[in-house]
Order: C-alpha cells, then structure tokens, then sequence
C-alpha cells in the first residue's frame, strides 16, 4: 500500500458507493491510486450447541469468495470508469475500527461511507465513525449517501490550535484543486461561553479575525489564485458549521482544538457534524 493511496472503505452498500464515487473524483483531481479496502469480521458463536458439534463459524468461505469476488469487481468496475486511474481491492480481517485505523497509517486518505452492511453496519449510528476519525494516522472524509455535491466553497473550521491549522492548508488545497473559493470560519464567544460585564463582541470578533489573516498569510502566498471568505461569527462552533455545511461541497476540521473547537473529537462538535452535515466531512489530523 502507497502513503499516497485514497483508501477507501468499502462493502457494496449504497454508501460505500458513494463514497467510492467521491475517492475517485478526489483521485481524478490529484492523480493519486485508491485502494478499496473491506473489512471482513469473522464472527464466532461460543456456546453449547449439542453433543459432538464444535462451535459454529460464520461467514464461512464460500462467504469469504463472494466478498473477494465483490471487491475485486467493484475495483474493476471503477478502473473501467475513470480510464488512467489505478484502482486496487482488497479485503481484511479483523474488526472494523481497527482495522482502518491500523491501514491509515499507510494511506494518504481514508474515506468512508456513513452507513454500510456486512463490515460497516451502523457506521455513523454507532461509535465506529468517530473511533476511525479520533484514531486515524491520515485525514478522514466521512460521505453520506446523497452528499457528494460538486459545487459550493470548502469550508473550514479554525481555532487557532495547530490541528486546526493543518485543516486550513488541507482545505486551501482542496479548494485549489476544485477552483473554488475556500471560506474560512472562526467562531467566537464570551469568556467562559457566558456574557460578562466589560466584555467588547467588537473587540473580540476583531481579534479572531487578526488572528485568522496571520494564518491564512502563507496560503494566501501559496494559492494566491484561490478566493478567500473570512467568516468570524459568534456562536457554536458546530451550529455554525452545520449551517455552512448547507452550501459547501466539504467541511474541514482539525482532529482537536481549543477555544471554541475545543475536544473537537471527543466531545459534541465533531459529532454533530458527522451526524448533521448536508456536505461531506474531513477530519484532519497529525500523522
């Protein structure tokens, strides 16, 4: 597996496809290979099942063949579709969080469909999403199944944190590659999330805003062609985000932050938008 690879998780379900479909665009842009990757859990049933009967297996191997045999079409059938990409199927065992989380360490992307079958049942209803996302040594994109909009900004989440920075400069770069303007949005509030006495919005959204512009200064040298949207509104982080999601063809966000993202992973705001986005999600993080 190349560090540049699209690695994509993939079982069949409407989902999948869907996020396969956005890997391939994503390849298409970059030039990088995708590698489809399915989880096979191997499910054992310990019990007592009658005199001389070992416990029993599922899925069994004529199961095994029929998902090789699936993924090896899927990738066949997404070679033939975007002439000159290199598409590769593979499938692993173990469980599923795991799993991905061990192969992004050898990947440049992970993306994922938000609810699957087989592998990845209940991806986003239950804690797999949010346990590849935290534990991902590259950046994840969760896509929902009709999410994969083509047009709008790339939006990002930023606090100032060095995990929000490096969701800046991926955004910026997404942004380039699409032609399409990248908003950036810092959201802001009263010490302690509550209002107090001396305390200036108009100080305080000046402030974000500085602090934003002298970030953004190297990419706006590196991508000067690429539009800029400086939001600083004050608010949740997560409603805010949510709301641009409604717009955007993608949301980045770094893994944590402070301020106004603080446990972006851990706590509610990355939650909400992997549950509630209308665009696809990128996590981005330190490898």
């Amino acid at each position: 597996m190349s560090s540049e690879e699209i690695l994509v998780g993939y079982d069949g379900s409407a989902d999948a496809t869907v996020a396969l479909n956005w890997a391939l665009d994503e390849a298409d842009r970059s030039g990088r290979p995708v590698r489809l990757a399915y989880v096979f859990e191997w499910l054992t049933v310990v019990g007592w099942v009658g005199p001389g009967v070992a416990p029993g297996i599922w899925p069994d191997d004529t199961a095994r063949r029929q998902v090789e045999e699936l993924v090896r079409s899927a990738a066949a059938q997404a070679a033939a579709d975007r002439p000159g990409r290199t598409v590769h199927g593979e499938v692993f065992d173990g469980p599923p969080a795991l799993v991905l989380q061990e192969r992004s360490a050898e990947a440049g992307m992970l993306v994922l469909g938000s609810r699957g079958h087989g592998g990845f049942g209940g991806l986003l209803a239950g804690s797999t999403a949010v346990s590849v996302a935290a534990h991902a040594h590259c950046p994840v994109v969760v896509v929902r199944d009709g999410q994969a909009a083509t047009s709008g900004p790339v939006v990002a989440g930023v606090d100032g944190s060095e995990s929000s920075l490096r969701a800046l400069g991926f955004a910026v770069e997404r942004a380039a590659q699409r032609d399409v303007p990248v908003r950036v949005l810092r959201a802001w509030g009263p010490p302690g999330d509550r209002w107090v006495p001396g305390f200036d919005p108009q100080e305080a959204a000046a402030t974000a805003r500085a602090a934003v512009e002298q970030e953004l200064a190297q990419w706006r040298k590196t991508f000067p062609d690429v539009p800029v949207e400086l939001r600083v509104p004050p608010g949740n982080p997560a409603a805010l985000l949510v709301e641009a999601s409604r717009e955007a063809q993608l949301v980045v966000v770094g893994s944590r932050g402070r301020g106004g993202l603080r446990g972006m992973l851990l706590g509610s705001v990355s939650q909400q938008l992997i549950h509630h986005s209308r665009c696809p999600v990128a996590v981005v993080r330190e490898r």
